[in-house]
Order: C-alpha cells, then sequence, then structure tokens
C-alpha cells in the first residue's frame, strides 16, 4: 500500500489521555487531527493504567473518588464526534491490570465495546494507534491495518503503575508494531534495536496558533491585572516532573516578579500558593493556552533530575518558542538541541539569575530567532513522516 492509498483507510488510536478532561496538545491528540481529514477517525480515552490509589490528596491533587466520577462522565458522554473532526469515545475498563485473571476479562470487554464502536462507524481494519501500553492486549488482538506504537515516555516510570507489567507490555509492542514512535533521541537509542522498526520523530507544534497569538490583543481576565514582569509556566504540576522545592526556592530569590501557573496540579502546592508573587490559575482550555503564554516575560521548565525527565521531550518547549519567549529550564538530554535559544540552570541561584538575563537580554531579533528555531516543526509535517514511513518504505 502506497500513501496515496491510505487515505482510504482509518485510523483507531487508543490514547494517553482522557480528550474531555486533559491537555490537548499531547501528540496523539494532534497526530488524530490530521489524520482524521484522511479518513474516519476515533480517539479512545485512555485505558485506566494506575492501580486504585484510595489516599486523599491535599493540595489541589485529584482524589480516587474525582476521577472516578470523571471517568464514569467521560464514559456516559459515548461516542461523541470532537470538534477536531474525529470521533471520541470511553470504554468502560476497570483497573486490574496488576490481577491476572481480571485483565483477561477487562481486556476482552474493551475489545467487544471497540468493535460495536467500529462497526457503527463502519471502520474496518484501521490503522491502530497506541498510546496507552495497558492497551497492549487490546490493540495486538484487533484486525488492523498497521499498528504503530508511541513510546514517548519512560512509562513503566509513572507514578503508581505496575512497572514490571508496563515493562513486559512495552516490549510486547516494540516486537510487534509496525512502526515504534520516540521523540526523545536518547531512548531511540537506547531501545530501537528492540523493535521490529523504529522511527525518532521529536514532537510538533502548532506553530501559527502560538507565533500569531501576540496578534490578538485581548487578555484574559485572571492574568490581565498581574505585576510585570511574569514568570510563567503552563502545564501539569506533578510530583514525577516539577521540582517544587528548586521552584519555592527561585520565587523567594525574586520577590519583585510575578510567578503564574497554569494547568493542574496533582501535588500540594500550598506553599507555594501563600507566596505572595504566585498565582496558580488552574487548568485552561487548549485553545486559550497561547493567550496565556503571550502574557509570559520568561517562560520556564523546572524539572525534577530523574529517569523520566531524562527522556522526556516537552512540547511545551517548542510551544514557548513558538510564543517567541525567552526560555530557561533544568537540563534533560533533548534540550541540548536548543543552547542557542534557551537558558540551562541547575541550581535556584542559577535559575534566578537565567531570568534576569532572559529578561535583560529579550529583543525582537531574539524572538524571531526562538520561532525560526521551530517553525518547520508543524504537527502536519510530523503525521507526514509517519505516513510516508509506514507506506512508501
Amino acid at each position: 500500500m502506497t500513501l496515496k492509498d491510505s487515505k482510504d483507510i482509518s485510523y483507531l488510536c487508543l490514547g494517553g489521555e482522557d480528550w474531555w478532561y486533559h491537555n490537548r496538545g499531547h501528540i496523539d491528540m494532534q497526530l488524530m487531527r490530521c489524520f482524521t481529514r484522511r479518513g474516519t477517525t476515533l480517539y479512545v480515552n485512555s485505558i485506566v493504567m494506575q492501580k486504585p490509589n484510595l489516599k486523599k490528596n491535599i493540595g489541589g491533587g485529584k482524589s480516587f473518588s474525582h476521577k472516578l466520577i470523571r471517568k464514569t462522565k467521560s464514559i456516559f458522554r459515548g461516542l461523541r464526534k470532537s470538534g477536531a473532526g474525529f470521533w471520541v469515545y470511553s470504554p468502560f475498563s476497570l483497573p486490574v491490570h496488576h490481577i491476572a485473571w481480571l485483565k483477561l476479562v477487562n481486556d476482552t470487554v474493551v475489545r467487544l465495546q471497540l468493535l460495536t464502536v467500529m462497526r457503527r462507524l463502519k471502520m474496518c481494519a484501521p490503522m491502530v494507534w497506541i498510546a496507552c501500553p495497558a492497551a497492549c492486549n487490546v490493540a495486538i488482538k484487533m484486525k488492523k491495518n498497521k499498528l504503530v506504537y508511541q513510546r514517548t515516555d519512560r512509562f513503566e516510570e509513572y507514578p503508581n503503575v505496575n512497572a514490571e507489567l508496563i515493562r513486559q507490555y512495552d516490549l510486547t509492542l516494540k516486537a510487534n508494531a509496525d512502526l515504534t514512535i520516540f521523540v526523545s533521541e536518547q531512548l531511540y537509542k537506547q531501545e530501537y534495536a528492540q523493535c521490529k522498526k523504529a522511527l525518532f520523530l521529536d514532537h510538533g507544534v502548532d506553530f501559527d496558533v502560538f507565533a500569531t497569538a501576540q496578534n490578538n490583543k485581548e487578555i484574559p481576565s485572571d492574568i490581565r491585572d498581574i505585576n510585570r514582569p511574569i514568570v510563567g509556566f503552563f502545564g501539569g504540576i506533578d510530583d514525577h516532573t516539577s521540582d517544587i522545592d528548586l521552584v519555592k526556592k527561585i520565587i523567594d530569590l525574586l520577590p519583585e516578579m510575578s510567578f503564574v501557573f497554569i494547568g493542574n496540579s496533582s501535588i500540594d502546592c500550598r506553599e507555594l500558593l501563600a507566596k505572595k508573587n504566585v498565582k496558580m490559575l488552574g487548568q485552561k482550555p487548549y485553545e486559550q493556552i497561547p493567550h496565556y503564554g503571550k502574557c509570559f516575560n520568561v517562560a520556564i521548565m523546572p524539572w525534577r533530575q530523574n529517569r523520566w525527565i531524562e527522556t522526556c521531550n516537552p512540547i511545551k518547549l517548542k510551544e514557548y518558542l513558538a510564543l517567541g519567549k525567552p526560555v530557561v529550564s533544568t537540563p534533560f538530554t533533548e534540550l541540548q538541541k536548543y543552547q542557542d535559544v534557551v537558558y540551562q540552570a541547575n541550581t535556584p541561584e542559577e535559575f534566578a539569575k537565567c531570568i534576569e538575563k532572559a529578561l535583560a537580554e529579550d529583543s525582537p531579533e531574539r524572538v524571531a530567532a526562538r520561532r525560526k528555531k521551530v517553525e518547520t516543526s508543524t504537527w502536519d509535517s510530523k503525521a507526514k513522516l509517519v505516513l510516508n514511513e509506514l507506506f512508501e518504505k
């Protein structure tokens, strides 16, 4: 089958997130936006991968009951067409991947639900894209045209999962997928030999959306009156990614600056909220993110130093650069490709000095250089690379 013939196939994505509740900038969602212009596309909201955690969360974290209610609402939405053009569906599933006999039952129930929905949409042997390792057995047993595995992170390092089981799923998918997609070059180099076929894709960016946000003079009301300069971050604040102790020290070193955080937090942020120069504005719709980001004077990525971050490649880096904003970050491997347009810091003191330096050195020329760095990394270009790899080689 050639790329031209691929226009006649459909696409099924076993997603890594829930379309209705999570940030819609993720790679699986963005590529499905592109694929839906070629054929019927179904995005399946993430199958539960984490073990149930009955402990009460504090400081903005979502409790088990909250997650259960949200998941139930998602399931009862049924099959709906999204504003992005593709269909969205949440199958009923249980967090039982760590219980062998229940896992088999759960996989069968999920697969039967998906077959019913696919018949309704007249989807036959779709290209199956899997972004959630917990859907491994479901994907492998389905009738399909191609199988693509999205290895964007070390999923086995995700909190509250059965790490050994996720490793088994990962190895099975890499051995069976027609193509395994990597966005971390380091992870690609470490694991490509485990794959039937592998591709380093890198992440894309909604370049035009972010790069032109400044042309719209409207500013969201909850950030409009915050004192400048604004040091900003958008995205989830989670214990396995964000170094909150580092952040608190940076904030104390720069009391004259406002620190603004856009996104949900799964950890206790009461100490951050107690600081007078901190505003946590919560999660915003994806379409509004560029209009919050354009208000930042400096954008930050204060990551922990761990195995998850070691092979990460945050989409927000390209989004910050498309906005034209100065970026200060703690180190990670993929950041080395952007040394000419970002500032890197290891300690709170270095980080604070880099923020001050970024403000002092900012200029129209630097804004243009940042945007130029990512202007060709569109999601359409990434979708074409994947399809070329699948159907032209």
